[in-house]
């Protein structure tokens, strides 16, 4: 009797939630309409966006093979683009600019400032051939301009009457989307706008995007609908289910969309069936698309760089990579708190503190820019990439698995509490990952926000219940220090004795009352009380790690301070600093750096650090997943031994290799698993992912995302090297201040390297386990040491 009232209580529940979460579905997926980050003026085959990571959101333009800055002190909130012109609209609403692009000047186009007001604020620009519209933001009033002729009359504006919730404009015609009752109604110079309206009739609409003479939306229901007119099959829509699409954009002749479950584009319409595609966007994941009369271009997922592509983009130099504008805005910077979708990740980052960028509120996160495929045969012992297309598909089936079981299990477990809370009047609970919760990070582009969770095992929960427990209840056998002796050790925290920064601190060198030199973490000073919970759950998954863990290759433990608001970790002093900083920043000392100008001595290094993760995923008990595996994060002491430092992140691992975790994805930007990244699903395998950048780190000396030579934008190393590594071209990523590896040491660098390409495979059971990592990488230096006696070819081969 007990199962059946809470299985039908939890059928209950699921069904009232699938309706709450449509409904929310319906209530934030606004618009998707004209006004974006990127915008297209056809005319000139202009493209521009708003740049991102810098306290400045300006605008930049590429046109004919030039980078045109736009008013680069001002910061622009939406740009879209007509025939000759395109318009900003000024962050805050209140100002609004156009730039007719024919008319370049000294470097710059000629700007002129089409309206401005102190009190009344704007939104959702949208531009047409030569007219501009603009929704008012609280009375939903739009009112129209011409932009681009100013000889021509006025472009008629809908009426003070009629209240919209989003606007947009294609070719003499705009339409936009009541307010009152979610219809289409348009407007403007020629029949087109009365025939879209017809044709859409009292379609319930949650958004609408214009193309030259038609236009496509999402109804209410999220099926994906298009009006007007049809020459081509650009109103020929493919089958699509319920919410199945999001990004829209349309041109002349075609429309294209973006799939919700791993961000590809499909494109319908046109004079044939392919000529929207393109080898340039075959794999990749799109956060927005924009379109001109006959091209196409998109903002990518992993590098937020834009891709242009379609039988009318004239620049054939930049046809198959980024154009050379930087990363862009995925969305709008603003100073309001973001809806329950949260914010887009690395937020903070890419507004350069000034804002946070709100997420649209997808079914599922679009997959990262999964790696190109080989195209020649891999060199002797190296077995092929998996193919991308082949990855991507088994992750979108994942997600599309995973969240249907997760969110089955989660609404089950919401109504147990709540028919327990009613009967027992008390309610246990819930219990949280103390890191999954923690917002974006500094401006380096640490630790990414966290997407969603499925809690689709118990097991999980009870692991990590295991890490949860406060440094109040933990058996510690280390020092326990006083506030004002930490003060003394680092000259009252001096900013000369600061040394960098931990997961939830700032990083000082001490000295102890002993003498002993030591590194001092304290948590950052906050008086929200969600970033004190954020510091003090890191500053317990730190101190409850590392406690218990003593190995040459794991930074070591000396004591901890706890007082009032202040949370304080005493570890062993790394003399020489991290790897990040030998291999990356210039102001490294020659006699440093030289150490590290040796490839025996990368391969130790990598050998250090392999053998750490191997502790903690194989000898540890439980084991320990670090989750932010990077060379800010290995450490050398001394004696220029490897150590693996700051725990704040980590968890403790599975019970046994049958089990997995669920949790909300962390990490560093350039080393986060995407398997992780996209199925929030935690396996010792993540770490490797991070190692396999490391190791790439070592070979090419790269950062991890660092820019391109030729400006083209952002580029990630394992993007970077392992194309060429795969196709034999070792020898044109390796880092030039080692210089080529001698005789003896070519063959271990090619096992370095064999070894790195396997770590940062797109899916976790094709990377190998740490064991093999530590066995290759030692017969890698025994090589470089020529003591090849020492160990058989066979173990080593044998090991992929």
């Amino acid at each position: 009797m007990f199962q059946m009232t809470t299985t039908l209580f939890c059928l209950t529940v699921i069904t009232i939630t699938i309706i709450t979460i449509f409904s929310a579905l319906q209530t934030l997926v606004n618009c998707l309409g004209s006004a974006s980050t990127t915008a297209i003026t056809y005319n000139t085959a202009t493209v521009c966006g708003i740049i991102a990571g810098e306290p400045i959101q300006r605008v930049q333009c590429y046109q004919n093979g030039l980078t045109i800055p736009v008013l680069p002190n001002v910061s622009f909130q939406a740009i879209s683009g007509g025939l000759n012109f395109f318009c900003g609209l000024r962050s805050g609403g209140f100002s609004l600019h156009c730039w007719d692009t024919n008319d370049l000047v000294n470097m710059a186009f000629q700007s002129r400032r089409l309206y401005h007001s102190n009190t009344v604020q704007f939104t959702d620009v949208s531009v047409g051939d030569d007219q501009v519209c603009a929704r008012e933001v609280n009375s939903g009033v739009v009112k129209c301009w011409r932009g681009g002729n100013k000889g021509r009359s006025l472009f008629p504006s809908p009426g003070v009457d009629l209240k919209f919730v989003t606007v947009t404009s294609g070719s003499g015609f705009t339409c936009g989307i009541l307010r009152d009752n979610n219809e289409v109604f348009c407007w403007g110079d020629n029949g087109i706008a009365v025939e879209i309206q017809r044709q859409f009739g009292n379609l319930s609409m949650l958004s609408l995007v214009a193309g030259e003479s038609h236009a496509c939306g999402l109804t209410r229901n999220g099926v994906l609908v298009c009006k007007g007119n049809n020459n081509r099959g650009k109103l020929d829509v493919p089958f699509s289910s319920a919410f199945e699409f999001s990004g829209l954009a349309l041109g002349a002749n075609f429309s294209c969309a973006i799939r919700k479950r791993n961000g590809l584009v499909i494109c319908w319409g046109g004079t044939n069936r392919f000529e929207f595609d393109s080898d340039a966007i075959q794999d990749v994941s799109f956060e927005s698309i924009i379109a001109g009369l006959d091209f196409v271009c998109g903002l990518t997922t992993m590098k937020l760089s834009i891709i242009c592509w379609g039988p009318g983009w004239s620049n054939r130099l930049h046809l198959e990579r980024s154009l050379p504008l930087g990363q862009i805005l995925p969305g709008p910077c603003v100073e309001s708190l973001c809806s329950t979708c949260g914010m887009y990740p690395n937020s903070e980052f890419l507004c350069d503190g000034s804002g946070n960028i709100c997420k649209s509120c997808q079914i599922e996160h679009p997959l990262a820019v999964p790696l190109p495929p080989l195209k020649s045969p891999a060199p002797p012992g190296l077995q092929p990439l998996p193919s991308p297309r082949k990855a991507e598909n088994k992750l979108s089936l994942a997600s599309v698995v995973v969240g249907s079981v997760g969110a089955f299990a989660g609404v089950c477990a919401v109504g147990y509490c709540l028919w327990a809370g009613f009967l027992h009047k008390r309610v246990q609970p819930a219990s949280a990952d103390p890191h999954v919760d923690a917002a974006a990070m500094a401006r380096d582009g640490s630790i990414l926000p966290p997407l969603r969770s499925f809690s689709f095992r118990r097991q999980s929960s009870r692991a990590l219940g295991r890490q949860r427990s406060g440094s109040s209840s933990l058996n510690i056998k280390t020092e326990n220090f006083t506030l004002s002796e930490l003060a003394a050790a680092t000259n009252n925290f001096s900013s000369e004795n600061k040394i960098g920064t931990g997961s939830f601190g700032t990083v000082y060198r001490g000295k102890l009352l002993d003498g002993r030199e030591v590194a001092i973490k304290r948590g950052e000073n906050c008086t929200k009380i969600k970033k004190f919970q954020e510091k003090e759950s890191a500053f317990d998954s730190e101190l409850a790690m590392l406690s218990r863990l003593h190995h040459k290759h794991l930074v070591g433990l000396v004591g901890f301070c706890q007082e009032k608001n202040e949370r304080l970790l005493v570890y062993d002093y790394m003399s020489n600093g991290s790897l990040h900083d030998h291999l990356h920043n210039k102001g490294n000392t020659e006699k440093k750096s030289s150490i590290l100008n040796s490839w025996k001595m990368r391969i130790k290094i990598a050998l250090d650090a392999a053998r750490g993760i191997d502790y903690l995923h194989n000898y540890a008990v439980p084991s320990i997943i670090h989750r932010d595996i990077k060379s800010s994060n290995i450490l050398l002491d001394a004696n220029w031994t490897a150590r693996v430092s700051d725990f704040g992140l980590s968890l403790l691992g599975p019970e046994s290799d049958q089990e997995f975790m669920s949790t909300k994805a962390v990490g560093t930007i350039g080393y986060i698993d995407p398997e992780y990244y996209v199925l929030n699903v935690l396996t010792a395998k993540t770490d490797i992912y991070g190692l396999g950048v490391v190791l790439l780190e070592l070979l090419t000396g790269r950062k991890a995302v660092f820019k391109n030579e030729d400006g083209s934008g952002p580029l990630d190393v394992v993007e970077y090297a392992v194309p060429r590594i795969s196709t034999g071209q070792l020898h044109k990523v390796l880092d030039k201040k080692v210089g080529p590896p001698e005789m003896n040491e070519a063959e271990a660098v090619e096992f370095m390297a064999a070894t790195a390409i396997r770590c940062v495979n797109l899916e976790g059971k094709e990377r190998p386990n740490v064991i093999d990592i530590v066995a290759n990488l030692e017969r890698a230096l025994a090589i470089c040491e020529d003591c090849s006696t020492s160990l058989s070819t066979s173990t080593c081969s044998n090991r992929f």
